[in-house]
């Protein structure tokens, strides 16, 4: 009798091991957090739109540090270089462009513009040729300087620029970082000079009257 109480509990025991085995703690999974378009200052190189999934993978072509690869690192971090985007705060195209600014390079027609990739090509170009106009004085006077840990050259003002504005730029640099502007989706200036700096736009000459033309 004890010996089949023995083998009762020992078998039983074997069935308990055997179905707890096959059960692990649920690993942690981390996701993404979704920051919108732009960078944050410690950010992973993560680009979620609106139109596209956390998950999807997007390949960019290497263009190391030229001007090719510059617009391309733009591109990619506003919009994954999706030319008819436009997100939730109204910001159109591959490069993110508000109504007011396409007005200041010459274009009125929105829905030409998301049509149209050479427009939009030439609306960028625009852009930093006036902000290179803007900055003409900042960009010597700082480039090479470091602020708030931060190296500052031509292409990283340039990007911060098209992000917040020149004059957000020049205070940013006059207060030594203490004024660092910030976008609607928490994107610092700091994160994009950093981020986009030591790229080579030496041929973006500054224009104060610059237009997008076709």
């Amino acid at each position: 009798m004890i010996k089949k109480q023995w083998m009762y509990f020992l078998g039983l025991a074997l069935i308990i091991s055997l179905l707890t085995s096959g059960f692990k703690p649920n690993e942690e999974k981390q996701f993404s957090k979704i920051e919108g378009f732009h960078l944050t200052e410690d950010e992973v190189l993560n680009y979620t739109v609106d139109t596209v999934t956390a998950t999807q993978k997007v390949a960019v072509p290497f263009t190391g540090k030229s001007y090719t690869g510059f617009k391309q690192a733009i591109a990619v971090k506003e919009s994954l270089g999706i030319y008819n985007l436009v997100n939730t705060y109204g910001y159109m195209g591959k490069y993110q462009f508000g109504k007011v600014t396409l007005r200041a390079v010459g274009i009125t027609d929105a829905q030409e513009f998301l049509n149209n990739p050479k427009l939009q090509e030439r609306a960028f170009k625009a852009l930093l040729a006036k902000n290179k106009w803007e900055l003409r004085k900042e960009i010597p006077k700082y480039e090479g300087k470091v602020i708030d840990g931060v190296k500052i050259t031509e292409s990283g003002l340039l990007a911060a620029a098209h992000l917040s504005g020149a004059g957000s730029v020049k205070k940013f640099l006059r207060t030594n970082g203490a004024r660092n502007f910030r976008d609607g989706f928490g994107t610092s200036l700091k994160s994009y000079i950093k981020k986009f700096g030591g790229y080579d736009t030496s041929n973006i000459v500054a224009n104060r009257s610059a237009k997008a033309t076709l």
